[in-house]
């Protein structure tokens, strides 16, 4: 997969795709299912399949100051898009300038003398331009005078009745309910790092941990889960060396006496290599319990063993997903 951070002097074969539009925050099934319908048309038309995203995300644009949301990384993204067998990934720069151009200014500078556009896929909701003022049928009636089709595809629900979204997502995780996130996604929701040094609390009683900061990640429901840590190859490919199963604590540690900014503490079992400064990704499979705090450390020890069993117990009944990935 090629990616361009801009829309302007693409060579000639980085143009003339089928362009899939959005956000693309976590790549779930109703966003695959947008690729999907992007995929079929690419191969209708003998011509690339690509991704037009912004970066940030431009609710960091206009509601700076709210708590962090993002369920994929930048990095990220881009990783799970490669995966997905995308040819071409356009990450626009969103800030105010660029917000500020019109509908019909975003379709001639971007689409038609940008990327030159074949085809445009967007969800059934899609709305761009200055003010959101552009829709599904401002794009459609615009392509028709630019010479690129439009499809618009419609909101696609689970058997539960939810709505494949990011926001349903994100209420999953924030109600510690990853195993729905997952259903909605299509994998396990994962928070990608670096490994850190920390305060080694947990080497002094006998659960060393490796810790990761959460940087943009959405907080999810603090409390033990357990998790899969995947050492991502040296070259920051998506691929992972290996997956290590473990148990994790998100939150502030309370019983420590509650840390200024929340970060993931993982416990791997039968690992024992030193892995600081390396990147990981940590799948969260399950929720064990809230986090709470402890009188002692030996009231904190005894639930920490019981976490990694209650933690293993869950792991064994969930096998890996796309194991090589």
């Amino acid at each position: 997969m090629r990616v361009f951070r801009s829309f302007e002097n693409l060579p000639i074969d980085a143009r003339g795709a089928v362009v899939a539009i959005g956000n693309f925050d976590g790549l779930h099934l109703g966003h695959q299912t947008i690729l999907g319908h992007a995929r079929k048309m690419a191969a209708e038309r003998n011509v690339p399949l690509a991704i037009l995203t912004f970066e940030p995300h431009p609710r960091m644009i206009f509601r700076a100051g709210e708590p962090p949301f993002r369920l994929t990384s930048a990095q990220d993204r881009v990783a799970a898009a490669a995966e997905l067998d995308i040819d071409l990934f356009y990450e626009v720069e969103f800030d105010r300038a660029f917000s500020a151009l019109t509908a019909e200014e975003f379709i001639k500078r971007v689409l038609v003398d940008g990327l030159g556009a074949r085809h445009v896929v967007v969800g059934w909701d899609f709305c761009f331009g200055k003010g959101r003022a552009g829709n599904v049928d401002t794009l459609r009636a615009m392509g028709e005078k630019n010479g690129f089709g439009v499809s618009a595809v419609d909101a696609v629900t689970h058997d539960n009745g939810i709505v494949y979204s990011s926001t349903a997502i994100r209420q999953a995780l924030r109600e510690g309910r990853p195993q729905d996130a997952r259903i909605l996604l299509g994998r396990p929701w994962e928070i990608g790092g670096i490994v850190i040094h920390g305060d080694a609390r947990g080497r002094t009683i006998g659960f060393p941990t490796a810790n990761v900061a959460l940087g943009s990640h959405l907080r999810p429901k603090f409390g033990v889960y357990a998790v899969r840590l995947g050492l991502v190859a040296p070259d920051n490919a998506p691929t992972v060396e290996c997956w290590i199963d473990g148990v994790a604590n998100i939150g502030v540690r309370p019983s420590f006496g509650g840390d200024a900014e929340a970060g993931l503490e993982a416990h791997l079992f039968d690992f024992d290599r030193d892995i600081y400064g390396r990147a990981v990704r940590v799948r969260l499979i399950g929720f064990i319990r809230g986090e709470q705090k402890f009188d002692g450390l030996d009231a904190l020890k005894a639930q920490i063993g019981r976490d990694v069993n209650t933690a293993r117990e869950i792991l064994a009944a969930n096998p890996p997903v796309n194991p090589g990935i």
